[in-house]
Order: C-alpha cells, then sequence, then structure tokens
C-alpha cells in the first residue's frame, strides 16, 4: 500500500508534531478514555456489564472439540456453545459448523442476499486513531460535499437501481454538525426506501432528531472491546470515550431508530473476544428492545503502514469464516453484512453460508460516484478513501453474480405506509 495516508513531518508544525509525538509516548498526556466528557449523555444501562463480564472470563483453552460437537447438536445455541464454536477447538469442524449455518441461514432468509452502498459525504476528522486513514494527523485530500453535490451523488448511485444507501462521514462534529446530516438524510429519502448512518456517536435527543429526517439505522464499529487496547488505539478525540461509543446504538434506540448494526475491527485485539463481545451486545440489546432490527459486520483491519503502532493480530479468512459461522448459529435471526473489504469470492461463498447483506458499487472516497458508476473522468477534486476495498464490483455484476450463485438479490425489505 502506498505510504499515501500517514504524515511526514513536513507537513505539521513544530508544535503539532511535539503533541503528536507525546500522544503516542506519554500515557499520562492523554485524557482518561473511561471518562465521559461534558457534553455527552450518560445512560442507566446495565448492557455493558453483562458484555465484559462474559468477555472478560471467555478462555479459549478451556474449550475441548468435545464442547464443539456438543454445541453443534444443540438445537438451541447458549452463550457456552457460542463460545465453544468461536474458540480454537472448533477450527477443525468449519465444514460441520458451516453446514449448520447454511442451514440456519435459508430457515429464517431463504436464498435471499441484501444490496446496499455506501456514501461518503465528508472525510474531515478529530480524532487520532492510530489505525484508521482520516485521523486528524494525516496529510489527505479533506473534503465535505455541499448539499448539491450530495443530491447529485444520490442521484448516480439511485439511477443504478440502487434503493438503501449508508452515509459516511469522518468524526467531525464542527465540520459533520448533525443538521449537515439531518439535511444529507432527506435529501437521501427522496431517493432511497432505507437510508443507513455511519457517524459520529450522538446523544439521544441527536439520534431522534435524525431519525425524523430520514434515518433508519445507525451502526456504529466499537473497533474492540477490550478496552485497554483501545486505549493506546485512540489517543485523542471523542471516539476516545469507550464507554460513550459502547453504548451508542441503545441511544439511537431510545431516539427511535429502526435498526442498529454492531461491529469490531477484527484484527485490533484478540478477535475471538472480540467477536464473541459483538454478538453479546446484540444479543443482550435484543432482549431489551425486542422489535428493533439489529445486525452483525465482521471487517478485518485492512493493510496499513502503522502495523508497528498497532501490533495488529492476522485474522485468516477460515477464522473470519468460523466467527461467522458462529454468528449466524448463535443469532440466527439477525443480518450479517460482509464489506467490500473482503475479496469478490469470499463474499461469493458466505452468502450461501451466513452472510444476509454485501455492500455494491463501493467507493470510500469523496464525492467520486459519478467518475466510479459513469466512466466520467475525474477532475481529480474528490477527498481521499478512508481504506483501501479489495472487492470493486458495480452494482449489475453484484446483482446479476447473486443470481448466478443461485441468490434471490434483494433492494428493499421495508415499506412505509
Amino acid at each position: 500500500m502506498e505510504n499515501q495516508f500517514f504524515v511526514d513531518s513536513t507537513f505539521l508544525s513544530k508544535e503539532a508534531l511535539a503533541k503528536k509525538h507525546r500522544l503516542e509516548t506519554d500515557p499520562s498526556f492523554r485524557k482518561n478514555h473511561m471518562e465521559y466528557l461534558p457534553d455527552m449523555e450518560q445512560i442507566d444501562s446495565d448492557i455493558c456489564q453483562k458484555v465484559l463480564a462474559q468477555m472478560n472470563t471467555f478462555d479459549d483453552a478451556a474449550y475441548t472439540a468435545a464442547d464443539v460437537k456438543a454445541a453443534l447438536q444443540h438445537e438451541t445455541c447458549s452463550i457456552e456453545d457460542f463460545k465453544a464454536l468461536l474458540s480454537s477447538a472448533a477450527e477443525p469442524f468449519l465444514e460441520e459448523m458451516a453446514q449448520k449455518a447454511r442451514l440456519e441461514t435459508r430457515k429464517h432468509f431463504g436464498n435471499s442476499v441484501y444490496l446496499f452502498t455506501p456514501l461518503y459525504i465528508a472525510n474531515y476528522c478529530e480524532n487520532y486513531c492510530v489505525y484508521c486513514g482520516f485521523n486528524c494527523y494525516n496529510h489527505i485530500n479533506r473534503m465535505k460535499l455541499s448539499y448539491e453535490q450530495i443530491e447529485h451523488e444520490m442521484q448516480v448511485i439511485a439511477e443504478s437501481g440502487m434503493e438503501e444507501v449508508l452515509i459516511l462521514t469522518g468524526e467531525s462534529r464542527s465540520q459533520s454538525d448533525v443538521h449537515y446530516i439531518g439535511e444529507a438524510c432527506k435529501l437521501a429519502r427522496k431517493y432511497f426506501r432505507m437510508v443507513g448512518l455511519e457517524i459520529y456517536p450522538v446523544n439521544t435527543d441527536e439520534y431522534r432528531y435524525l431519525h425524523e429526517c430520514g434515518a433508519d439505522y445507525v451502526t456504529v464499529f466499537q473497533e474492540t472491546y477490550d478496552s485497554d487496547k483501545y486505549e493506546t488505539l485512540h489517543l485523542m478525540g471523542h471516539k476516545r470515550v469507550w464507554p460513550y461509543r459502547f453504548d451508542a446504538q441503545e441511544r439511537a434506540l431510545m431516539g427511535g431508530m429502526r435498526g442498529v448494526g454492531f461491529s469490531a475491527l477484527l484484527g485490533l485485539s484478540n478477535f475471538r473476544k472480540d467477536a464473541l463481545a459483538s454478538a453479546l451486545h446484540v444479543y443482550y440489546l435484543q432482549r431489551k428492545y425486542p422489535s428493533a432490527e439489529m445486525s452483525l459486520s465482521c471487517p478485518r483491519l485492512r493493510p496499513i503502514i502503522n502495523n508497528d503502532k498497532i501490533n495488529p493480530l492476522d485474522v485468516g479468512e477460515k477464522q473470519l469464516c468460523q466467527v461467522l459461522c458462529a454468528y449466524r448459529i448463535f443469532l440466527p435471526f439477525v443480518g450479517i453484512t460482509v464489506s467490500s473489504r473482503e475479496s469478490a469470492s469470499f463474499r461469493n461463498g458466505i452468502v450461501k453460508i451466513a452472510a444476509t447483506k454485501v455492500s455494491a458499487g463501493v467507493s470510500t472516497g469523496i464525492g467520486d460516484h459519478e467518475s466510479k458508476y459513469t466512466g466520467k473522468e475525474s477532475d481529480g477534486s474528490e477527498g481521499d478513501e478512508q481504506f483501501e476495498i479489495s472487492d470493486s464490483r458495480s452494482f449489475d455484476t453484484m446483482y446479476h453474480d447473486m443470481e448466478d450463485e443461485g441468490l434471490q438479490p434483494v433492494l428493499n425489505d421495508y415499506l412505509y405506509v
């Protein structure tokens, strides 16, 4: 990967460079990542304690082949069964897990696979996350689309046939405030049946406002549920506050959102523990908010320059497949999304087994859908991408590929009356 996202000292003032260096090397200089900032709403919820209690007591080495076999024989998958299926002991049983996951997927979702596309409308960010291309110290082309540009991008996407859009911004309130995002939601409602958001976490009243503007669901990546590791990766900004981010989905539901999505970025910490915590986050919230729609994603960390700062843990395709199969067996009714971070061959295979939703026609840049969708030559004014994608198939190609795999592509599963 070209070194385009990570700045040299020539792009920083001496003061900024000194602050960046101190943030990286002096933990005492960083704000307490477990303390809320004054503008952050605190809710009364026991979900976090439940999730952490299970994650912190998970011992991978404690599970045996016999535990895995028993879990696969049970009609209902308990939390203990789920832990066994996530353990290293389950790796030799991947074929059996895939068969059971496939049966559960077909039972509850048939052969349907849902398609959507993301639309990044801004890439300004106020956080210093050492693994992210958008982080505030990276020298990239920053851009924020005007309302006219947002609508044009949406028109281009809608003309392709897509009916669901996921609106994303960098995490900067000053550049992408809630009103700006709300106006984008209003524009999206003109062109799409489903509107999702992947933005910085906000308070309940702000989620309520965004829902009133047209947003249906909210996705938040916790990145890692290991709060100690989280502290070493998120050195500055609102994102540094771990508990506020954890409660984002519950605040969104309290604000009236119809659905919420969850994910850890596998590879930042122990992927088995992060996968366990992600699914339990869904499990406990689903019981508290039974009418809400919930989904899981499972992105792996994409290659970056800053490996020496994050010490990433490799997660192979077989291990990712194990996680996805375990998710499906444990949470048979929950949607599972596999992003364009993964290869076309992997996505084609996993939708036959466990996944129910894939992105298509993906761009993680700002303002470049016209060039990608129509072939029009770029004028070079677009904002830089957050990360490199692996599967760059267009919407049409993805649609026909899913049909060729014997699946039924679905563009919308919800009607407003």
